[in-house]
């Protein structure tokens, strides 16, 4: 019998959102990842006719899949086929409703010793803002909304 430790689970975040595209290049810049490029696979599918032309928009002067996109880490897998990340991703879909309550999940984001100030002001700068700060024993962040209204934190 094999004692292999099993492989890790590959898993993305997905979000909701009014306009995915816009979510991806906020997120894509504030993490500093990758917008995941489906150009290939969008330009298959609608070669076979599998995809409608009302389904895909454009996005950085490549053919996208208008009701989603995903944002990978740079240094992780992809199929160079597809263009789908293969390890680290959130995927924002398209959702007619908007946000309507508190998130049950967020991102906390760490940049690093003594570089919350600067990380702060940088994301601001995006379009992302500040909620408020928070200062208590266990530590101090800042509860930040991105242009949707998505909560995160910034440690």
């Amino acid at each position: 019998m094999s004692t292999q430790t099993p492989a890790p689970v590959h898993w993305k975040l997905v979000i909701d959102a009014a306009d995915p595209h816009t979510q991806a290049d906020f997120w894509a810049a504030a993490l500093h990842y990758t917008a995941e490029d489906n150009s290939a696979l969008v330009e298959r599918l609608l070669t076979l006719g599998a995809l409608p032309g009302e389904a895909t928009v454009e996005y950085h002067g490549r053919p996208a899949f208008r009701d989603l996109i995903a944002v990978r880490h740079p240094d992780d897998p992809y199929d160079p086929d597809t263009g789908t990340g293969l390890g680290r991703r959130l995927l924002f879909q398209r959702v007619p409703q908007a946000k309507t309550g508190k998130n049950r999940l967020h991102l906390d984001l760490h940049p690093g010793e003594g570089r919350r100030a600067q990380e702060v002001a940088r994301l601001e700068a995006l379009g992302a803002r500040v909620l408020r700060e928070v200062k208590e024993p266990s530590g101090a962040w800042a509860v930040m909304a991105d242009p949707e209204g998505n909560e995160f934190c910034v440690h």
